[in-house]
C-alpha cells in the first residue's frame, strides 16, 4: 500500500511541475547586482542560487552582475546599493536590496508563495 502512495505522490509532484513550467507566470527572470566579491555579495548569490534550485525547478533565469564589470548596467537599472535583486518577471516587478538571507521574506517578495500558505 505504500507502494501506491508514493507512486501517486511522485505522479502528483510530477504533474504539478508540468503545470508549473507551461503557466505563464511559471518562468521567473531575475537579475542580481553585486560588487565585487564582498561577503555581502557572495551570501546574495549563494541565497538566491539555493533558493531557485529548491523552490524554481529550472523554471528561472538568473543573471548575476557585477557592477565592477559592467558599470553601464547601473544607469538602465537604476542600481543605488548592492546587492539588489530585480525580479523582471513574473509581474509585478520587484526590487529587493540586501543579502537575502531572510528565506520567508524572499519567497513572499519573489510571489513563490502566498501570504496565507505556510513554508
Amino acid at each position: 500500500m505504500k507502494r501506491k502512495v508514493q507512486k501517486n505522490t511522485d505522479e502528483t509532484k510530477k504533474f504539478a511541475k508540468a503545470l508549473f513550467r507551461q503557466s505563464p507566470v511559471g518562468r521567473y527572470v531575475l537579475s542580481l547586482f553585486v560588487t565585487g566579491s564582498t561577503p555581502k555579495s557572495l551570501r546574495a548569490i549563494q541565497n538566491i542560487r539555493s533558493l531557485c534550485e529548491e523552490m524554481l525547478d529550472g523554471c528561472y533565469e538568473l543573471r548575476v552582475i557585477d557592477i565592477y564589470q559592467h558599470p553601464e548596467q547601473i544607469k538602465s537599472e537604476q542600481i543605488v546599493v548592492t546587492p539588489t535583486l530585480i525580479k523582471k518577471l513574473p509581474l509585478p516587478l520587484r526590487i529587493l536590496i540586501g543579502d537575502l538571507s531572510n528565506k520567508e521574506r524572499l519567497l513572499l517578495a519573489l510571489d513563490i508563495v502566498r501570504k496565507n500558505a505556510t513554508i
